[in-house]
């Protein structure tokens, strides 16, 4: 899925564009249909120019099997992703690797079953745990910084961070609920256990963990 240039449109499938997936986007580009420039992630230095407050991906009340969600979670302000905390299943590997803040990451969320390889960009690194703390951030990054990339192959999700959308239910302390991490390229309804719901002037800081998909 390569657009103009051999650039790779992100996979989001935000919808921005006006077109309803990033597959599409690129065929319509190589129709001429499209610009480079309608893609909000597109930046001719080849880096995704938008700012976070800038995307607004379309998302419905239910995910792609129908399942609806209670609600929607989007990143923090200035953030380009709800945060993600991982864990390798190797915990050893984050202090082996000496992975850090900024470094990026490649792996698959195996513990939840999810079969999409991400690559995620280091907020916080544990030694002690073996924690990430991460933004899910374009393959494309990788690709550019692959002599950077840290594989850690599998990892366990141990929660979402990021602000609430109230789709169906708000987010209720103590209760597993059904949610949609922003941007999720499968589109499908996660549930988690609320540990955290904070009032903001910028929105629900919510916090979940013990994620299943």
């Amino acid at each position: 899925m390569t657009g103009a240039g051999g650039w790779v449109p992100p996979g989001k499938n935000c919808g921005v564009c006006g077109a309803a997936t990033c597959e599409e986007f690129t065929r319509l580009l190589k129709e001429n249909k499209r610009s480079l420039a309608d893609c909000p992630f597109y930046s001719d230095k080849g880096n995704f120019s938008a700012s976070p407050g800038d995307i607004k991906a379309n998302y419905g009340d239910s995910d792609i099997l129908g399942n609806p969600f209670d609600f929607i979670l989007h990143p923090l302000p200035g953030e380009p992703s709800a945060r993600k905390i991982v864990l390798p299943f190797r915990p050893d590997m984050t202090e082996e690797l000496e992975i850090v803040k900024g470094d990026l990451v490649l792996g698959r969320p195996q513990g939840a079953g999810c079969p999409v390889q991400h690559v995620l960009s280091v907020i916080e690194a544990d030694y002690l745990t073996g924690v990430l703390t991460t933004h899910v951030v374009s393959p494309l990054l990788a690709r550019e910084r692959c002599d950077e990339v840290k594989n850690v192959s599998a990892y366990h999700i141990i929660g979402f961070e990021g602000i609430a959308q109230t789709v169906k239910k708000e987010p209720e302390f103590g209760r597993r609920q059904r949610f949609l991490p922003g941007f999720c390229m499968m589109y499908l309804a996660h549930t988690g256990v609320v540990n955290m719901v904070l009032e903001n002037s910028y929105g629900t800081h919510t916090r979940v963990e013990d994620i299943r998909i």
